[in-house]
């Protein structure tokens, strides 16, 4: 379910998906396919981690990340989530054809 609101985002960000919900900027947004394909991997990434075991490893690793990187922005562009979801975000069968933690291959990139 794709819903807008669209003072709920910070700066750039357009778009995120708490389970169940596709939350968009503006109403626009629900013809951008590839950020709603991107939404939809997340989405698959939270099913699979039971949703809350998510939102733990994302918050955790993006904290690690942060450390290493000493810039939050960078740290968010390099958790393995995103990375999966922007690598895969053109790909229209990726959640279809995906591969069980397919983000796992992203940790170490």
């Amino acid at each position: 379910m794709i819903l807008v609101f669209k003072h709920f985002f910070y700066k750039n960000y357009v778009g995120l998906s708490l389970w169940p919900f596709i939350i968009l900027k503006h109403d626009g947004l629900k013809e951008d396919i590839v950020l709603i394909n991107h939404e939809k991997i997340h989405l698959k990434q939270q099913q699979e981690l039971l949703i809350v075991f998510f939102y733990i490893l994302y918050i955790s690793e993006w904290l690690i990340r942060t450390a290493i990187y000493l810039d939050s922005y960078k740290a968010y562009q390099n958790i393995s989530f995103e990375r999966e979801a922007y690598s895969n975000e053109k790909n229209l069968n990726y959640t279809s054809e995906r591969k069980p933690f397919g983000f796992i291959k992203y940790l170490s990139q």
